[in-house]
């Protein structure tokens, strides 16, 4: 596909691509009003002969629990049906300095709260690939976007598991980045120990260019963290060669029907065949890092909405649902969660010194049905049973295409890699990509 000459034609084309997309997948909340004229003075500035920054002109979707000045702010619940922040995030400030065009607020589950991206203020975001599946979340209707060509690219938000969920779920890429790499200020909350903001996009090269925009310490974020960032763009390029992957099959591969496992296995040897030393390892205790994990991400969210739960009018059911099981666990058994997390941090700290990468799916199995009887919890136990124990290790993880199952879904391998070491994930992501050409795959709209 050739890309638009133009911004305003690049723009044109998302809001073509909205059109016909969205009364399928119900994805868009609030369309970012500033778009045309974002757009025209990206072209303005070209003619010129001035380049505004790394994301010149390139459309960006924006997860609707993120700020936006004078464009409300949802979170996709009736609690914030009319919220309007009075300034931008500083990661979406960032966007704007670098000539980014920001074209549209998107759905999410309500409060980022699960895998379904189900909303109380405008219902069920749907998978482009197959609507009566889920597209998966929290982020899904930044995942959705992308695949569908709504926007270029987008910033998800990933707790455990809902920027590479969605990635995986609609077939394209998608980074969460290490804990307190990009500033969370401005973004609602779940988990403040485990939330970032990540980009996602159809490329590796295009979610390099994302992060290396948002990231940066913030003052005003506690979370945030003083860490540099090289200059690690020019880089992209350099390949993978004597790079130590280590694939972790027990416990991740569980679960893994037999043509999810053989697209990965094909991935796997095509990185061998790009340099990469290939070998087997195993996580100690891997299995019960998800639950583990589960204890503070709840709690954590039943004390940021003690006061809402109170009123279950405003809830979608399964959400409410799905939170209120951290109202039953106690500071005893968070404290031995927070012991977990010590001995799993350690774990991979140790795992770290043996290989560069660690190599797993990103989701084992195929995207369930959104109208399945299941409880949201065991729905997301299920999809998320491989994303849970990065984000409890606070470690950067790239969900990248590498194929697809018997029934046409897309398959992805998750690459996890020591903390603040996220050059080397796009790296190899870009590297897999200039082979291989799963990513650009688009899914056929419904008739």
């Amino acid at each position: 596909m050739t890309e638009p000459a133009s911004a305003v034609a690049r723009l044109e084309a998302n809001l073509a691509a909205e059109k016909a997309w969205n009364p399928h997948v119900n994805a868009v909340i609030t369309a970012l009003p500033g778009a045309r004229a974002e757009a025209e003075a990206a072209d303005k500035a070209a003619r010129e002969g001035r380049w505004l920054g790394l994301l010149h002109g390139a459309t960006v979707a924006i997860k609707d629990n993120i700020d936006t000045a004078g464009t409300r702010t949802t979170m996709s619940s009736l609690f914030f049906k009319d919220n309007v922040p009075n300034r931008d995030a500083p990661v979406v400030s960032r966007l704007r300095r670098a000539g980014a065009v920001l074209t549209q607020k998107v759905t999410l589950h309500e409060f980022a709260f699960g895998v379904r991206s189900m909303s109380s203020l405008i219902g069920q975001c749907k998978n482009p690939w197959d609507t009566s599946r889920i597209p998966g979340g929290s982020s899904g209707g930044s995942g959705v976007a992308v695949a569908t060509g709504i926007a270029d690219m987008a910033l998800g938000t990933d707790t455990g598991g809902s920027v590479r969920i969605p990635a995986a779920i609609n077939g394209i890429t998608g980074l969460r980045p290490t804990s307190g790499r990009v500033p969370n200020s401005g973004c609602f909350p779940v988990s403040a120990a485990h939330d970032t903001i990540g980009p996602m996009a159809r490329t590796a090269l295009d979610c390099a260019r994302i992060f290396a925009v948002i990231s940066g310490y913030d003052p005003d974020d506690p979370t945030s963290r003083d860490q540099p960032l090289e200059n690690f763009l020019p880089a992209l390029g350099d390949g993978i060669a004597g790079v130590r992957v280590g694939v972790a099959r027990r416990y991740y591969y569980d679960n893994m029907p037999a043509d999810r496992a053989a697209a990965l296995e094909a991935a796997i040897q095509q990185l061998e065949k790009l340099g990469a030393k290939i070998t087997d390892i195993t996580l100690a205790d891997a299995e019960r890092m998800q639950d583990a994990c589960a204890v503070m991400i709840y709690c954590d969210a039943c004390d940021l909405h003690r006061e809402r739960l109170k009123d279950p009018s405003k809830w979608a059911p399964q959400t409410i649902e799905r939170m209120r099981l951290g109202l039953d666990w106690t500071g005893v058994d968070y404290a031995a969660s927070v012991r977990a997390k010590e001995t799993w941090m350690r774990t991979l700290s140790k795992t770290f010194d043996k290989v560069d990468v660690i190599l797993t799916p990103t989701i084992p199995v195929d995207p369930p049905p959104h109208a399945e009887d299941r409880s949201l919890w065991a729905a997301t136990k299920a999809v998320a049973q491989n994303t849970y124990n990065g984000a409890f290790g606070h470690v950067p993880g790239i969900a990248v295409p590498c194929g697809f199952s018997a029934a046409g879904f897309p398959v992805s391998m998750q690459l996890e890699a020591a903390w603040w070491k996220e050059p080397l994930l796009l790296r190899m992501a870009h590297a897999y990509q200039q082979v291989t050409d799963w990513h650009l795959r688009r899914p056929t709209l419904p008739a």
